[in-house]
């Protein structure tokens, strides 16, 4: 006879009740919509505080003068009169001409520049590399202030008069440090190997750049022009000192000459002028917006 067999039951495992709050939300969840919450109204109020300053521009832009004054700045215009930005851009525009035959020469010739030191700096060593990269890097350190009177005094010793020129070199000069640590982080994110490779196919240095390397820099080449562009076009301490007058500098003068050129200043047509003038930055971000954070992102700007 065979013994009866007992069914052994598994124990039941034991339901943890979880305490939920009156509103069936657990403290966890609770603490993370706060948080959630705090961090979308200070994202809200950064946000308006930013635009503050442009919403003032734009209605300021479109009143005549009997409507602007302090007790009606945050006031929409009575009508959307299109006379300040008409006077604004006429006297605006030849500047502005002028400020992109600065802004563009300056800009490649510093990208051209930077991306040769940072090539030479990165992958091609030699002794007192990083001595001379130092020496660059620390130009990025000195202020425009500082080389005022020295500039001013050697273009009277060598008879160099101030202008649109003397303005390109100097944004060339003062941008090769920021542009040359941008190219030198970008290479040094290259695979050695790449170089290695060039090298043994019998490349020299020039070749191995202009062959290999300079097709990669794309990246690098977008976020240093929307850089230098933006430097420049911006630029007002050189552009006074050494731009010359209104009618032959850029277009930061001639937006100075139009907010305290006369006796009665006219607002509205400066806040039209300061929006006019601020166009091309608008445009150039916009166009290659997606492609300056794709070159961030791919490096360049890495330590």
């Amino acid at each position: 006879m065979t013994a009866p067999t007992q069914q052994v039951q598994a124990p039941k495992p034991e339901l943890k009740k979880r305490r939920r709050n009156k509103g069936g939300l657990s403290a966890a969840n609770q603490s993370t919509g706060v948080g959630t919450a705090v961090r979308y109204a200070l994202l809200i109020f950064s946000l308006a505080l930013v635009l503050m300053p442009v919403y003032v521009l734009f209605v300021t832009s479109f009143k005549d003068p009997s409507q602007v004054s302090p007790s009606r700045t945050w006031y929409p215009p009575t009508s959307f009169d299109l006379t300040n930005w008409i006077n604004a851009f006429n006297d605006l525009a030849p500047a502005m001409g002028r400020s992109l035959s600065m802004v563009i020469p300056a800009a490649i010739i510093s990208a051209i520049l930077g991306s040769m030191n940072g090539f030479v700096l990165s992958r091609w060593r030699f002794p007192g590399a990083n001595v001379v990269f130092t020496f660059i890097l620390f130009g990025m350190f000195i202020p425009y202030q500082a080389v005022m009177i020295p500039m001013t005094k050697m273009m009277v010793s060598m008879g160099i008069d101030k202008g649109i020129p003397v303005l390109i070199f100097l944004h060339v000069v003062y941008g090769i440090p920021i542009t040359t640590l941008i190219f030198r982080n970008y290479y040094e994110s290259i695979p050695e190997s790449l170089i290695e490779a060039a090298r043994v196919d019998g490349a020299g240095m020039l070749r191995t750049y202009f062959s290999v390397v300079l097709p990669i820099s794309i990246p690098s080449f977008v976020v240093v022009l929307i850089w230098q562009f933006t430097s420049a076009w911006n630029d007002f301490l050189f552009a006074l000192f050494f731009g010359g007058s209104s009618q032959q500098g850029p277009v930061t003068l001639a937006l100075n000459e139009l907010a305290h050129g006369s006796i009665m200043q006219d607002y509205g047509a400066s806040m039209a002028g300061a929006l006019i003038a601020s166009v091309p930055t608008l445009v150039v971000y916009i166009a290659l917006g997606k492609y300056f954070i794709g070159g961030l992102m791919s490096g360049s700007v890495k330590g």
